[in-house]
C-alpha cells in the first residue's frame, strides 16, 4: 500500500445528484486505503449514505444570505473560512467539486478542480454556449484540472480550447460488493420482466426521445422511468406519457433512495441524454449485470459500452437506431462479465487519485 496521504474534498453539499455520491466513494475508498481522508461540505443538507468511519466537516458558508447577495466579496469571504478549515488539516491533495464559483479564490498547493460534466455538450444557444465557455476559461486556466472522462479531457482542451496548469482523465472509481448489497435490500420491485432508465426528469436527459425510441421499438416489455423533476418537469413528462398513449406500459415508482434492486431486476438500463460527463447509471447497472443501451452523447458511453455492447452505442439524434437497439437488447439481452466494467473499479482507478499527491506542493 501507498505511504499514507492527506486528501481533503470540498463540496456543497452531499444533497442529491451523482457528482456528490461518486466523491462519497472515491473519499472513502481512499480512507480504506489508508489514507487520512476528510469532506468538507459548505451547508448542512445530506441527502446520500455516508459510510460509516468518513469525516464530514460542515463549513457552513453557504446560506440564504449569501445566496441572495452572490458577488465576488462574498465569495472571497466564503473561500478564506474554507482555507481556515484546510489549513487546520494540512492537506497533501485538495479536490473540488460542483463549489467552484468559490473555490477558484483559493490559492494552495496542489488544488484541482474535478469536472463532472461536459460543459461543451450542455448549451446549443451561440451566447449561452459563449458565456459558459468564457467561465471555464475563467475558473481553470492556468489550474490543475480532474476531467470525469478522457472525453471530458479532450473537449475542455479541444473544444473549449482550455489552458490548464496541468488535466488528467480519471474515471470515478466503484467497488462491485456494496452495490450487490444495496441491490438486495427490500423493495416493491414489479412483478415480471422491465427496462429502466434513471436519471433526473429534466429536458437535458431527453425523455422524449427515450419514449418516442420506446414506442418505436414495438416491444411490449414495460418501461421504468426512475426519477423525480424540480418544477413541473414530472407533471410534463407524464403529460407527454398521455399524449404518446403509453400510460399502461410505463412505470413511475417515483423518487428511490435506493434505486439499486430496481436497476439490478432490469432487463436493461437505456441512456438517451443530450450530455453526461460519465454517466454513472450505465458503470451502476453494469455492476449490477444489467446491460446498457444508450446514446453516443458526449462524452462518456462510448468509453463504457465495449465488447459486445458496442453494438448498442447508437447516434445521439438516431432514433430509429435507438429503437432497433432496444428492440435488439429486449430480444436478446446481453451478458455482463467483468471486463465491462473492469476499467471503472476502484482497484484500478484510486492508484490515479493517489498520484495526485505526488504533485509538487509549493511552499
Amino acid at each position: 500500500m501507498p505511504t499514507p496521504k492527506r486528501f481533503a474534498f470540498v463540496i456543497e453539499d452531499l444533497y442529491g445528484g451523482g457528482a456528490q455520491k461518486s466523491l462519497l466513494y472515491t473519499a472513502d475508498g481512499l480512507r480504506q486505503r489508508g489514507h487520512i481522508v476528510k469532506v468538507f461540505i459548505l451547508r448542512d443538507k445530506i441527502e446520500h449514505r455516508v459510510p460509516d468511519g468518513l469525516d464530514i466537516e460542515n463549513i457552513k458558508v453557504v446560506t440564504q444570505a449569501t445566496k441572495a447577495l452572490s458577488n465576488r466579496f462574498v465569495e472571497k469571504w466564503q473561500a478564506s473560512r474554507i482555507d481556515k478549515s484546510l489549513n487546520a488539516f494540512n492537506p497533501d491533495v485538495v479536490l473540488s467539486c460542483s463549489c467552484d464559483k468559490i473555490t477558484r479564490h483559493l490559492n494552495r498547493p496542489n488544488l484541482w478542480f474535478w469536472i463532472k460534466s461536459d460543459i461543451s455538450a450542455k448549451f446549443s444557444d451561440p451566447d449561452k454556449r459563449a458565456k459558459a465557455f468564457a467561465k471555464v476559461h475563467s475558473f481553470y486556466s492556468g489550474r490543475n484540472v480532474v476531467a470525469v472522462s478522457q472525453g471530458v479531457k479532450d473537449n475542455l482542451l479541444d473544444v473549449i480550447g482550455l489552458k490548464p496548469a496541468e488535466i488528467r482523465a480519471i474515471y470515478n472509481p466503484y467497488e462491485r460488493a456494496p452495490f450487490l448489497r444495496m441491490a438486495e435490500e427490500p423493495a416493491d420491485i414489479p412483478e415480471g420482466e422491465y427496462l429502466i432508465n434513471v436519471g433526473t426528469f429534466e429536458p437535458r436527459k431527453r425523455h422524449d426521445r427515450l419514449l418516442r425510441a420506446y414506442k418505436a421499438s414495438g416491444v411490449t416489455t414495460p418501461l421504468m422511468l426512475l426519477g423525480k423533476g424540480k418544477g413541473d418537469e414530472e407533471a410534463k413528462l407524464r403529460a407527454m406519457i398521455e399524449d404518446m398513449e403509453l400510460t399502461e406500459r410505463i412505470i413511475l415508482p417515483g423518487y428511490q433512495t435506493n434505486p439499486y434492486p430496481f436497476i439490478r431486476h432490469a432487463k436493461a438500463l437505456i441512456l438517451t441524454s443530450d450530455a453526461e460527463g460519465l454517466p454513472r447509471a450505465l458503470i451502476e447497472s453494469l455492476l449490477l449485470d444489467t446491460p446498457v443501451v444508450s446514446v453516443d452523447c458526449p462524452s462518456g458511453p462510448h468509453e463504457i459500452l465495449s465488447g459486445e455492447l458496442a453494438d448498442f452505442l447508437v447516434p445521439r439524434e438516431d432514433e430509429t437506431a435507438l429503437a432497433d437497439a432496444i428492440a435488439r437488447m429486449d430480444a436478446h439481452p446481453v451478458r455482463v462479465t467483468e471486463a465491462h466494467y473492469r476499467p471503472f473499479l476502484k482497484e484500478t482507478v484510486l492508484p490515479q487519485f493517489e498520484a495526485l499527491a505526488e504533485s509538487p506542493r509549493f511552499e
